[in-house]
């Protein structure tokens, strides 16, 4: 069985070209377009890997972390972040809530899976 990642992006297009890239690769995409709509659809989902944008209306990509690091289930699930947002801030931010990559946009395909890839084994 393969291995879930969620993708949250208020981008239509970013999520699509994600899903599209990772589901090539064996991986069961879920996608959310904000932090608000990922923790409404994580309950019952098995996620090995999220995958977030920072800049989203409603709930922020910090502030998804943020309750996803309190979530006992979720604690040391693999995230990266993907953003324009390429300041050291941010990057030091995202390093202090457990964030295990950050990726600046835009991005490549092969840079996706690299990061991807350090975390979770491609499908079967």
């Amino acid at each position: 069985m393969g291995k879930t990642i969620l993708v949250v992006d208020d981008s239509a297009t970013v999520r699509k070209f994600a899903s599209i890239s990772l589901s090539m690769q064996g991986f069961t995409v879920i996608t959310a377009q904000d932090g608000m709509d990922a923790l409404e659809k994580l309950p019952g989902q098995i996620v090995d890997l999220v995958i977030t944008d920072l800049n989203m209306p409603h709930m922020d990509g910090f502030e998804l972390i943020r309750s996803l690091r309190e979530n006992n289930e979720y604690k040391d699930l693999p995230i990266i972040i993907l953003t324009s947002l390429s300041d050291s801030i941010n990057k030091e931010r995202g390093k202090s809530l457990g964030v295990h990559s950050y990726i600046v946009k835009p991005f490549s395909l092969e840079k996706i899976q690299y990061e991807v890839s350090k975390y979770i084994s491609w499908a079967d």
